[in-house]
């Protein structure tokens, strides 16, 4: 039964990975096609529910395989609201894909290599994510995007976490938050597995069963002093990340 199981999960990962990037390059085309076609207005709208849509169906497809679990209902709380910005830790590469999966409109601020991925490349564009570009080009355009009700996806790391609890922060996301002037909302996320941190190979399969929660944590106003924000944001994500890693996972 041991060996039936671990090469039931070995199915389950490597399909998994091919299932991600059909999803993906599926979408490639219309995404192409769309950002020509479309309006600035139609397009955006359209393909970040795309986005949206996919990743969900990759998410339930794990889900559904019994080999992983979602607990990202928190996340739904978030809809419909005004605009803000969605500050998660960043333990591993799905983390966006968790995220996104709950809400249909947020924008991504992404690394320029991967917005001219092959697989991400198009869709991201379609869905006019924006570029980590020098902070105040970056700045300006998350500005400009807040205008028509969304959310920004930002990570406040800059990347994977690699000194448990959180790295230093950027201070990218007090800029934005001071300048546009829109509240912060953290998020916390937990897993019991180190798939995909930092280092990690992409088709290196990981124990399993994994289970991952996304809850809300602290909401931030828009700062004032960005030095004295950036300070407590930190402080803030190590503490409770540390009495999160206290609570045992649970299958959802």
């Amino acid at each position: 039964m041991r060996l039936i199981l671990l090469g039931y999960d070995y199915l389950v990962f490597y399909l998994g990975l091919i299932w991600l990037g059909v999803l993906c390059l599926s979408w490639t085309p219309f995404a192409l096609l769309g950002t020509y076609l479309l309006s600035e207005r139609w397009g955006t709208a359209l393909g970040r529910y795309a986005i949206m849509a996919g990743f969900r169906i990759y998410l339930a497809s794990l889900r559904l395989a019994g080999r992983c679990s979602f607990d990202l209902s928190a996340l739904d709380a978030l809809r419909g609201e005004k605009p803000l910005i969605i500050a998660p830790n960043h333990p591993c590469l799905l983390d966006a894909v968790m995220v996104i999966s709950r809400l249909p409109n947020v924008a991504c601020v992404m690394k320029t290599g991967l917005m001219n991925n092959i697989f991400l490349g198009a869709p991201a564009r379609f869905a006019r994510y924006i570029r980590n570009d020098p902070g105040h080009v970056m700045v300006k355009k998350a500005t400009l995007d807040f205008e028509s009700g969304s959310h920004l996806l930002l990570f406040p790391e800059g990347t994977r976490t690699t000194s448990f609890p959180v790295n230093p922060l950027k201070g990218s996301i007090g800029l934005i938050a001071h300048h546009a002037g829109v509240p912060v909302q953290t998020v916390l996320i937990e897993t019991d597995s180190p798939f995909l941190t930092k280092g990690w190979s992409l088709f290196r399969k990981p124990e399993m069963p994994i289970h991952y929660r996304v809850s809300l944590g602290r909401r931030f106003d828009p700062p004032g002093n960005i030095r004295q924000f950036m300070s407590e944001l930190e402080g803030y994500f190590a503490q409770d990340l540390v009495h999160g890693a206290e609570i045992p996972m649970k299958p959802c």
